[in-house]
């Protein structure tokens, strides 16, 4: 599992799985458990390039958002898999 600490939102952590580019497993830490939910019901099976573009920038308060900060983790992920040369 990949962990990621959120910054401005009440969710306090991510915890996600991804497998051939698909995002397979999430949970959030903290939050409103029913948007929590939602967010993972509709993302789980889909391609994480797919969530990032759906998801980045959309925002709640503090500039971010729990999906913001969902796409903001899978970017990250990205990196860390495919480092710049």
């Amino acid at each position: 599992m990949e962990l990621h600490s959120n910054v401005g939102t009440c969710s306090r952590q991510i915890l996600f799985r991804v497998k051939d580019n698909v995002l397979i497993e999430l949970k959030y830490a903290g939050g409103c458990c029913g948007n929590n939910s939602g967010i993972a019901a509709l993302t789980v099976g889909m391609n994480i390039d797919d969530i990032i573009a759906k998801f980045k920038g959309i925002t709640c308060r503090n500039g971010t958002s729990c999906p913001d900060q969902l796409a903001q983790a899978l970017i990250k992920y990205k990196i860390k898999m495919n480092p710049p040369a």
